[in-house]
């Protein structure tokens, strides 16, 4: 018998001085079995940091052909694919053929590794934007996981200030290089 998915509430208070995007977000998220809490955490930050209308979360790990987030035309042609950790090249590639745009964000120890291998590779892909967490800094989000959570989120001048009614963090996410 199959696992079933953990479902996740999360209401983020946005403030993204940087877009002067200001919002009040209200998500659910499926929390796949083999989903990590630091992968959930880190998947619920890029939809935040990305955010604009229409932006969604997919099936994500449950589905091969699909990233973790998108934003979709009315048409239903992909305008922003969102991928989590350390792509292959030919995945990316693909993306970015699939996409009007790509962000790609890394936040394992071995991201640092990951790039150095398929940096050329990355070059030919078009319309791609890649962002490097410090595994030790969203390390610390971990904390605030839960299946209900109340967040804050401020973005000002390229940092996060992420809080809960318990606890602050900062975190500095690395533009590492912008294809687009």
């Amino acid at each position: 018998m199959a696992l079933k998915s953990t479902v996740i509430r999360a209401r983020v208070q946005l403030s993204d001085m940087d877009r002067h995007v200001y919002e009040t977000l209200s998500l659910t998220l499926a929390q796949h079995p083999s989903e990590t809490e630091l992968r959930l955490m880190t998947r619920l930050l890029a939809y935040c940091i990305c955010y604009e209308e229409r932006l969604e979360f997919t099936k994500g790990l449950s589905e091969d052909d699909e990233p973790e987030v998108w934003k979709k035309s009315f048409s239903d042609e992909i305008e922003h694919w969102i991928d989590l950790g350390n792509p292959d090249a030919d995945r990316v590639k693909k993306a970015s053929g699939r996409s009007q745009k790509v962000s790609v964000f890394s936040y394992a120890n071995s991201a640092d590794v990951w790039w150095q291998k398929n940096q050329v590779n990355f070059t030919k892909a078009k319309k791609v934007t890649f962002w490097r967490f410090d595994p030790a800094e969203i390390e610390q989000t971990v904390a605030m996981y839960s299946r209900q959570m109340d967040l804050t989120l401020s973005i000002s001048e390229g940092s996060l200030f992420l809080s809960d009614a318990d606890r602050s963090f900062e975190l500095s996410p690395k533009l590492w290089v912008d294809f687009y």
